[in-house]
């Protein structure tokens, strides 16, 4: 089976933002810990902008910032990095260091930096930074994850209440189902139904529900079979909001279709799109705003006149 998808950048991200709390009590109780879960927290993806070293950062990771409250009612930046692909990064430790200082530099306050990896390589574990010269030495040591040690750990990723037990059932047989789209079928509906079963509330439902069909795509006869047997179990009470969620998956296609036609248009017009004004494109969700900017792409002169009718 050829992976019709091969970023994950999208479903991790949003993940992440909709369950924190959850993901760091999972992945890095340390740092959950330390956390004030009283006082609102913020994501300030804005941020990444300002701290990337250069173009091509943030094509290959999953980045998301988050402006924390501690325990001693200190402000602090919980910087996350997921790293979504499979090959091995050889300045992965050096652009945790790059971030987490110039995060320091920029609010003066301190940084928990955390890395999950997410990729097939057993033995990559980068977990620290360092260089000397001439008697000084700086070094930045950091937690990691590897999902793949969570293989030998399936029981308790099936017993688990945290979502990211779904998350991470739903990560690795994605992996694993590569080449057999029948299995991942099996699996699908197996981790759906996992999911129905823990109890959770119909925003952590969908929530979940979107991530493990966007990761774990099936050609089209067998995503049609996912969806008969879906409805099905929901007629005879297995599952409920399936029709919610379905609902949701249609306006969501159809949002997605606008904001890649508006992209489309401009960069057949003026060449590269910057990668801020396409996040800001893609942090459009209504339909009719989208079809406003693309009658608006097709005739403006210029990007930098584009940017301006942007949100």
């Amino acid at each position: 089976m050829t992976e019709e998808r091969t970023e994950y950048d999208s479903p991790w991200k949003e993940i992440i933002e909709d369950f924190f709390p959850n993901f760091l009590e999972f992945f890095f109780i340390e740092a959950y810990a330390v956390i004030d879960w009283t006082k609102p927290y913020e994501f300030l993806d804005t941020e990444l902008q300002q701290l990337e070293p250069d173009a091509e950062i943030g094509k290959r990771l999953v980045d998301k910032v988050a402006k924390v409250y501690l325990l001693d009612g200190e402000e602090a930046w919980v910087l996350t990095h997921v790293e979504v692909q499979s090959q091995y990064e050889k300045g992965f430790a050096e652009r945790m260091y790059t971030y987490n200082y110039r995060l320091f530099d920029r609010h003066k306050k301190r940084v928990i930096s955390l890395a999950v990896l997410a990729d097939e390589q057993q033995n990559w574990r980068p977990n620290y930074y360092e260089y000397s010269l001439g008697g000084c030495r700086v070094s930045l040591e950091f937690p990691i994850i590897k999902l793949l040690d969570y293989e030998a750990q399936w029981q308790s990723l099936e017993q688990t209440t945290n979502p990211f037990g779904i998350v991470v059932m739903a990560h690795l047989q994605t992996k694993a189902t590569k080449q057999n789209p029948e299995s991942r079928l099996q699996w699908k509906l197996r981790i759906v139904r996992m999911l129905f079963a823990k109890g959770y509330n119909r925003e952590q439902i969908i929530g979940l529900f979107r991530f493990i069909d966007w990761v774990m795509m099936l050609p089209e006869e067998l995503a049609n079979s996912f969806k008969t047997e879906l409805r099905r179990e929901e007629e005879v009470g297995i599952m409920r909001y399936v029709t919610s969620i379905e609902r949701l998956a249609k306006q969501e296609g159809k949002i997605q279709t606008a904001r890649e036609s508006v992209i489309e248009v401009l960069e057949v017009r003026f060449g590269e799109v910057p990668n801020t004004m396409i996040d800001k494109i893609n942090g459009i969700n209504d339909v009719s705003i989208l079809k406003a900017l693309l009658r608006d792409a097709i005739a403006i002169p210029s990007l930098d006149a584009f940017s301006q009718l942007l949100p």
